[in-house]
């Protein structure tokens, strides 16, 4: 599966040599898609960058290029303005290119990618806080995945610490039999409000704490039970949600807690109070500071003094920061990573900033591994605060997938008391499409926002059947499939557009390529959901605008093939982004 763009950029690239010899040849080839129409399909800009680099005027480069560039795939190209190159493609190769358009993996060199998400804490339920993180990793990997890479998975669960060592002492003084992840939640706000005022329940629980560490049998049950109650909750929900992590995928911070004193001791061996990477003991506790080149702090405070990366605190107990620092390293040398994202809220940008240094300086990340924090924003209720129930709680996240299911069976039910909408759909199909069609509902309506924005989550929009949403996506492609099973039976093989929706339908397929591209760079999956928004409505366009099964042959098959690539590719999106398509809606 090749790209447009990048088939043009390489055909401007090779022109760039014979033009202009070897001192031209890291110019990028600035090959885009026009912004209007007016003027083709793509724009090469490549001549203004050269002419600024050689001192010479854009457009006798730009004629030198076209004299020199193969593009037996375009018409004639056309010089625009100081030195823009307008290229339309032919509707002869569009239709060749579609026929033998298979949208598959495309080729990437292949990275191991460890990708960071959902790292819910036990003993706590999902909430409408963990959708993002775990939606947008979920997609991340399945995009990394689809371009060959090797992605390991990772739910950094937060199991591990204090508030442990206070539930487990609570555990032990209660009748644990039959226990649900609901129940332990309430169990641990009472153990929570008791360590605050019972003196010898909290010496207690910090002694349980020191048995949970120790691996003391009657402590590790308590905790062992604590976390299959929560894994017995996640697992299902992630399956309902159809996102792709599994039990194998855990790792959270108890997997760590026997590494971290051997980082904080490699920190104080090897870096004094001098230097980029400076770890200083302050009043017992271990800090690391961080400079640049010329000694100057990296990271203030807001009194504009130095700020550091704390990893123990006077007392020994380890930090966040010190089980992130033990993961990546761990990632990198035994997990064989050389690229780690972490999916993680924006709120969370110092502190990812602060331990990329760190790692980078400690020499547990080299250079060559990439570190990238994808940020998001916050999931805000109509009036424009935080998400919340209407009596100021946390939403659960399995009941806001219960409620939207419930919403689109009543969608379904009404279209299927309205003669002019009805499909005679059996009472058995009805919750299978509600299922699919409230999940994704849900999915999408987060995806197609810009990542790093708030957004407010509104019903009546994520459902509905009109505008760039789940459904209506999931329509057009129930649409291909009846339009298909219309047809029959009919063979794949040549496409010849010819009709101005014919055309544009065709490109856009063909740009399924570049689309992911530009997703990838800083994973802008908003711009998957735009692209097939817009597939799907050029497919209506056509669908409005010609014949396709009462169309003379040959136009009655070029089209079906045309309307079956549509299909494939809005599944493939959409699939892509964890949503799953329906044959019938």
């Amino acid at each position: 599966m090749r790209s447009i763009r990048e088939l043009l950029g390489s055909r401007f690239q090779e022109a760039l040599g014979k033009v202009l010899g070897p001192e031209a040849a890291d110019l990028d080839p600035l090959v885009a898609p026009t912004r209007d129409e007016r003027f083709g399909d793509y724009q090469c800009n490549l001549a203004m960058s050269a002419a600024k680099k050689l001192g010479r005027k854009p457009r006798e480069i730009a004629a030198e290029l076209m004299a020199a560039v193969e593009l037996e795939m375009c018409e004639p190209p056309e010089i625009a303005g100081p030195g823009f190159i307008n290229l339309k493609l032919k509707a002869d190769w569009l239709g060749q290119e579609l026929s033998d358009f298979s949208p598959d993996r495309w080729g990437q060199e292949p990275r191991t990618v460890v990708v960071d998400y959902s790292s819910p804490n036990v003993a706590k339920e999902l909430h409408v806080g963990h959708i993002r993180s775990t939606i947008i990793g979920d997609a991340i990997s399945r995009i990394l995945e689809f371009g060959g890479h090797r992605v390991i998975r990772q739910n950094h669960l937060g199991d591990w610490g204090t508030q442990f060592g206070i539930l487990c002492a609570y555990l032990k003084e209660v009748e644990t039999q039959g226990l649900e992840l609901s129940s332990i939640e309430q169990l641990y706000r009472a153990a929570a409000a008791r360590f605050k005022t019972d003196q010898a329940f909290a010496d207690q629980a910090r002694a349980e704490v020191v048995a949970l560490h120790q691996g003391e049998p009657s402590t590790r049950r308590a905790w062992q039970q604590v976390i299959e109650l929560s894994r017995k909750r996640f697992i299902p929900l992630y399956r309902r949600m159809g996102v792709l992590l599994r039990q194998e995928d855990e790792r959270g911070e108890s997997f760590y807690n026997d590494r971290l004193p051997g980082v904080v001791e490699h920190l104080k061996q090897n870096f004094s109070d001098e230097g980029r990477l400076r770890v200083v003991d302050s009043e017992g506790a271990v800090c690391v500071f961080l400079y640049d080149s010329e000694g100057q702090p990296r990271f203030l405070n807001p009194e504009g003094q130095p700020l550091p990366l704390l990893v123990q605190k006077s007392d020994g107990a380890f930090l966040y920061s010190t089980t992130d620092i033990a993961a990546i390293r761990f990632r990198v040398e035994e997990l064989g990573a050389d690229w780690i994202v972490y999916v993680v809220g924006a709120p969370q940008k110092l502190h990812f900033e602060m331990l990329f240094a760190t790692v980078r300086e400690a020499g547990y990340a080299p250079p060559e591994v990439k570190l990238e924090h994808v940020a998001f924003g916050s999931i805000l209720g109509e009036d424009r605060k935080p998400f919340k129930t209407r009596d100021g709680g946390t939403v659960k996240l399995e009941e806001l997938l219960d409620e939207a299911v419930e919403r689109a069976a009543q969608l379904v039910r009404d279209r299927e008391a309205d003669p002019r909408t009805a499909l005679g759909l059996s009472l058995e199909e009805i919750p299978e499409i509600a299922e699919v069609v409230g999940v994704g509902g849900i999915k999408y309506a987060d995806l197609s926002q810009s990542r790093t924005t708030d957004y407010v989550f509104s019903w009546d929009k994520m459902l509905s059947l009109e505008g760039n949403t789940a459904p209506y996506l999931m329509y057009a492609y129930a649409r291909t499939r009846s339009l298909l099973a219309k047809a029959g039976v009919f063979e794949p093989g040549p496409i010849r557009v010819e009709e101005e929706a014919e055309l544009k339908l065709a490109l856009a397929l063909l740009r399924f390529p570049e689309t992911l591209e530009a997703v990838q760079e800083g994973w802008r999956l908003n711009l998957l959901c735009d692209y097939l928004y817009g597939v799907a409505g050029l497919f209506s366009r056509l669908w409005e605008t010609v014949q396709v099964l009462k169309a003379p042959e040959p136009q009655r098959l070029w089209r079906l093939r045309l309307c079956c690539c549509t299909g494939d590719v809005l599944k493939l999106g959409l699939g892509l982004l964890g949503i799953r398509v329906l044959q019938r809606m």
